[in-house]
């Protein structure tokens, strides 16, 4: 996600939240309070699963930079130390 459109989604998120409160001061009774709790929890639910998206998406990229070290370790570790080649083992003598 770019930065414009992490603004444009939590802006958006916070937004309906806010009409939610507007509403609840503007439409009298039932109507208001319904219209107000419906908004309000459309945009702090937007809010929190934006913020678990985001919480993803930076473990995901911690993720794909380390393995990409663990990659390029293992590379040099083995172009630098090649493995020895094992000698082959005499036959075994049994205990009596």
């Amino acid at each position: 996600m770019s930065s414009r459109s992490r603004i444009v989604a939590f802006g958006s998120a916070a937004a309906v939240a806010v009409i939610g409160g507007i509403c609840a001061a503007v439409f009298p009774g039932l109507t208001g309070q319904l219209l107000a709790l419906v908004l309000i929890s459309v945009g702090l639910g937007a809010v929190v699963l934006l913020v678990f998206y985001e919480v993803g998406l930076s473990e995901d990229k911690e993720r794909a930079a380390e393995q990409a070290r663990r990659e390029e370790g293992s590379n040099r570790s083995s172009e630098a130390h090649p493995r020895p080649r094992l000698r082959p083992r005499g036959p075994r003598r049994l205990r009596e």
